[in-house]
């Protein structure tokens, strides 16, 4: 699968649709704003589009002080509470399951937006830790102590002056900023998931992690390969076994997963995209445009064009 078929948000995409934060920004690469009191009109269409799945290409991190709601990262669903800290990497997949429109004025919500190409100057292998780990974890959130409180807001406070600043080397500042941040969470993230290991058993664990390894498989491949055959292969198990261990870790089967990412990849796709029908039937390998029509309806109960229309 080629990431040329995916359809992405990046943050030009999310500047364009409304101004959603003022003068925290640093052009296409970074921005911050916050989902508090009055300034929840500024995020209104930030809150709308994130309403349905998108795959937003940079990374995205949340800090809740004060609130709740719940986010599917790439089908599953998370409760997100106070004191909560969210990292997303590029290629997730998110949706706001839910939230109080109402009362989202009540919450406080930090954000901060970076970009692939600016985030790859720091120096840590920022993907590689929380793609393979946070993702798949029972909760992709840190939840933060009063220590760490504290110390998160002070990044977020002196972010948002360097951002505001008039320095020309802002950018190699934000980058370092970036650099201690990052290490700061993994050192909270570690400690939470040292004392999550411990009350797993270890039979429980070697499932788990065949679980998760499946499911960044399908996260890659979902496009173009459905059978578990080739999953099996890839695990060096039978697709018999591997489906009772998926079956085992999530209550769900392996194929159920699989043709689920491939609902939300073409929903994705029609939403966010031109494509005609049969491009996307092309780009979800299917061997033709009615047997892509049943398998979508068979899933959402509505054709590919009643939900673009819809």
């Amino acid at each position: 699968m080629g990431d040329n078929n995916l359809q992405t948000i990046d943050i030009r995409r999310i500047r364009s649709l409304s101004p959603i934060v003022d003068e925290y920004a640093l052009g296409q690469d970074l921005i911050m704003g916050e989902v508090r009191g009055k300034r929840v009109e500024k995020s209104e269409a930030l809150l709308k589009m994130l309403k349905y799945p998108v795959r937003f290409d940079g990374y995205i991190i949340f800090f809740l002080k004060k609130g709740h709601f719940s986010i599917d990262f790439n089908l599953n669903s998370f409760e997100i509470r106070e004191r909560s800290l969210l990292v997303s990497v590029p290629g997730n997949i998110i949706k706001l399951s839910s939230f109080n429109e109402e009362r989202v004025g009540d919450a406080e919500l930090l954000f901060v937006m970076v970009s692939r190409e600016f985030m790859s100057g720091i120096r840590y292998d920022f993907n590689k830790v929380f793609q393979e780990s946070i993702r798949f974890w029972n909760n992709p959130c840190i939840t933060l102590q009063d220590s760490d409180l504290t110390m998160a807001e002070d990044y977020f406070n002196l972010a948002r002056k360097i951002v505001s600043s008039n320095r020309e080397n802002k950018r190699e500042i934000l980058r370092a900023l970036l650099t201690s941040f990052t290490y700061v969470t993994i050192d909270v993230w570690t400690r939470q998931l040292s004392d999550a290991n411990l009350k797993e058993s270890r039979s429980a664990a070697r499932v788990n992690r065949i679980f998760e390894r499946f499911m960044a498989l399908v996260t890659e491949f979902h496009n173009s390969e459905r059978g578990m055959d080739f999953y099996a292969d890839k695990l060096c198990l039978t697709p018999k076994y591997l489906s009772k261990l998926v079956k085992q870790s999530s209550g769900r089967s392996a194929p159920d997963w699989i043709d689920a990412f491939v609902i939300l990849e073409a929903k994705n796709m029609l939403k966010y995209s031109d494509m005609a029908v049969k491009e996307i039937t092309y780009a979800l390998h299917f061997p033709s445009q009615s047997v892509f029509y049943k398998f979508f309806k068979a899933h959402t109960g509505l054709t590919p064009t009643e939900y673009r229309k819809g």
